[in-house]
């Protein structure tokens, strides 16, 4: 599925028209699982807090998960703490197990946004299969289906985006010298600390992280696409423009939950 809108329903969106529903109405309506896919660089990100948001749903990052496991030491953060500890990556299947967890909680009964998973083809089968069959519909508000939205952006804009990228050590503000830098070069503008180029962002790692999407993640899109699941988005687009198509989109599906 490739949807897109017209310019005048996206500008009446930006504006915080929507064709169901305000902001406020937004917070308390069932939006179901919402999946965000594209390459680093592509905004999955700022969306994803957009979503949270306006919708009152909570973001989950296996990053985040896997560290509150083996902070709590529970049975799943020891498995995943030996492993790390031992040099080891952390399997599909303790990853699939701790969003299992997660995904049963209480403030996961109107919807989810999921940051960072599935990060194969493997959990995104796990993952398809444990929707369909309404193991984490226990609280009977998930009827809906995930919309699964691919931001796809220039390889170049993505370079740009990345290498052009700065942080405040301090306050954690984030610029861009190309599309939003500090009024004073390399200076944040809150309290006027050093910005730094995270080593992420440097243009050997960036070359390095846009080819381990192509051959890791890339085939996550072509496991929903395969399945007609996949909402296209242009993400080259100004930043408001895309979260409007988004608001639109799950707007949309609230509307037939």
């Amino acid at each position: 599925m490739k949807v897109s809108l017209h310019a005048a329903d996206a500008s009446r969106a930006a504006d915080g028209e929507t064709s169901f529903m305000d902001s406020s109405q937004a917070q308390f309506v069932v939006v179901g699982p919402v999946i965000l896919l594209g390459a680093p660089g592509a905004g999955k990100g700022t969306q994803a807090k957009r979503i949270v948001e306006r919708y009152g749903i909570p973001q989950i990052s296996t990053g985040d998960l896997l560290r509150d496991q083996v902070k709590r030491e529970t049975e799943l953060g020891n498995q995943a703490k030996a492993i790390l500890q031992g040099g080891g990556l952390v399997g599909d299947d303790l990853v699939n197990a701790m969003v299992a967890d997660r995904l049963t909680q209480s403030d996961c009964e109107r919807g989810f946004v999921l940051d960072g998973f599935p990060r194969t083809a493997v959990q995104a089968g796990w993952l398809d299969g444990q929707l369909q069959s309404g193991d984490f519909s226990r609280f009977g508000t998930l009827k809906t289906m995930p919309i699964v939205a691919r931001m796809d952006v220039d390889y170049n804009q993505l370079i740009r985006r990345l290498t052009g990228r700065r942080s405040c050590p301090t306050c954690q503000r984030i610029y861009n010298v190309h599309f939003q830098p500090p009024r004073v070069a390399e200076t944040c503008d809150v309290d006027g600390s050093q910005l730094i180029t995270r080593n992420d962002d440097r243009e050997e790692v960036i070359a390095e992280r846009l080819k381990t999407y192509d051959a890791q993640t890339k085939p996550v899109s072509d496991y929903f696409a395969s399945q007609g699941k996949v909402v296209v988005l242009d993400g080259d687009r100004p930043m408001d423009e895309v979260t409007a198509e988004l608001f639109r989109l799950l707007d949309m599906q609230a509307g037939r939950a």
